[in-house]
């Protein structure tokens, strides 16, 4: 079989998708706090074979610009989140095949929670759960969970790891074949094979044994999206399915060509890169371009300025459009630094202003990721340039909700189907056959540096 695409859903628990102005637009569906409203994009994205659907989150609204919230809540500004787990859930025991992920930050919540939340979707769906692993982003989140500001980037990312053996080491507890249920010689499971973890880090301490056997996939498959430098070696080490975001096609072939050589480096030349795009699709070339000034028409320069300060941890209010930032202030902005960085190489600047990181950052329009548009044919046309020269497969984000993915799913799953690029069915069961990755073994992911070993009890 030739090479094929994945395709994944990039969804949100909240009142828009990734495209703040979505809720504006005339269809679409205002119970995005229903079951209602999971189920049925579920059982779309079912429909069209999709690999997964995962769940994005932040821990608090976008309420950094100004310091105020008046402004997100009055606009809808990404205002109301929903529990990222729970829609998930729900999602999940709607479909039979469909991936389901949601997003888990290992900055403000603990290991041991964490891996078992994760562990037990995996049983509940039957081993079709992934876990977006994220290191949180600004001080709006700190706030609610008692902290006075937000973790340096670099030191995140060092918590990040210990999390990562921590989880990593709780799923490794139950070996397969633990369960017996012997009624007779009463005897539920061998001791032998379950280990107590035993960590003790500079982050964590954490005991075990964990509660939850493993799942017929192992364990969740894990997602990450880190793109900075820091974020980058985190992402090679950890994501068995990396999200990436591509400004242009000629970025992501040199991106592409960079991640995979640190995967190949790292013997996990397997791992599918998925970078996010919007795909606006009609019948013909005219109604999707009409689709396109609609949508376009929606954003609302609030939009930018709030998100832009929510993901950088930075307060855009405190500068006017065209003020430069200085080296200080450039060093002060934390969140997602790979906004920064691009921010600087597209201005050609190495202090670029408020309105150079709008640009870049393409945060509340829908230059935040590059648009596939036009008729079916047109799309796939451009889905199957990428794949063939800077990824594995795409995140659909939709422009309004449930409606782009429906047309997505009529109109172009058909066309990339017809042309050997989409499989027609799912191949296995568990998310991880259908994402082509093997099945790991327990402690199969521990690195050459000294990890704290499982002793049996």
């Amino acid at each position: 079989m030739s090479r094929q695409m994945k395709l994944i859903a990039f969804m949100q628990a909240q009142n828009c998708t990734n495209y703040t102005g979505s809720w504006r637009h005339a269809a679409s569906a205002t119970n995005w706090h229903s079951k209602d409203y999971y189920e049925h994009i579920g059982r779309v994205l079912e429909h069209g074979k999709f690999h997964l659907a995962f769940f994005d989150d932040r821990l608090a609204i976008p309420d950094r610009f100004g310091d105020d919230f008046v402004q997100t809540v009055a606009n809808g500004i990404r205002a109301a989140k929903l529990d990222p787990m729970m829609t998930a859930l729900t999602m999940g025991l709607a479909t039979e095949k469909l991936g389901i992920g949601a997003t888990y930050s290992t900055t403000y919540y603990e290991p041991f929670h964490v891996a078992r939340i994760f562990a037990s979707l995996d049983l509940m769906l039957g081993g079709r759960a992934a876990w977006n692993v994220v290191t949180s982003l600004n001080d709006s989140e700190a706030a609610n969970f008692g902290r006075s500001e937000h973790l340096a980037h670099d030191l995140r990312y060092d918590r990040a790891d210990e999390f990562m053996e921590v989880v990593l080491g709780h799923w490794d507890s139950w070996e397969d074949g633990a369960i017996v249920h012997d009624r007779e010689g009463g005897v539920f499971a061998d001791p032998a094979r379950v280990g107590r973890l035993d960590h003790r880090g500079p982050f964590f301490q954490s005991r075990g044994p964990f509660t939850v056997p493993r799942s017929p996939q192992g364990h969740p498959v894990v997602i990450q999206a880190g793109q900075s430098g820091r974020g980058k070696a985190f992402a090679t080490r950890w994501g068995e399915l990396l999200f990436v975001i591509y400004p242009s096609l000629a970025v992501g072939q040199n991106s592409y060509a960079e991640l995979k050589m640190q995967l190949a480096a790292a013997g996990r030349e397997a791992t599918p890169i998925t970078p996010a795009v919007y795909a606006i699709v009609g019948e013909t070339r005219a109604m999707a371009e009409d689709k396109r000034a609609y949508l376009e028409s929606l954003a609302k320069p609030a939009d930018a300025l709030a998100l832009l300060s929510e993901v950088l941890n930075y307060d855009f209010s405190r500068k006017a459009p065209g003020d430069a930032f200085t080296d200080e202030e450039l060093d002060a902005i934390g969140g997602l630094r790979a906004i920064r960085d691009r921010a600087i190489r597209m201005s050609g600047k190495t202090n670029p202003t408020v309105e150079e990181f709008v640009r870049a950052s393409g945060r509340g329009t829908l230059s935040e990721f590059p648009i596939f548009m036009g008729t079916p044919a047109e799309v796939a046309d451009q889905m199957q340039e990428w794949f063939e020269k800077a990824c594995d497969g795409f995140v659909i984000s939709a422009t309004h909700s449930p409606g782009a993915y429906e047309d997505f799913v009529r109109l172009v799953v058909p066309e990339l189907q017809r042309r050997g690029l989409f499989h027609h069915d799912y191949e296995g069961s568990t998310l991880r056959g259908n994402l082509g990755l093997t099945r790991p073994e327990p402690r199969a992911w521990r690195s050459e540096r000294p990890q704290p070993a499982l002793a049996a009890q």
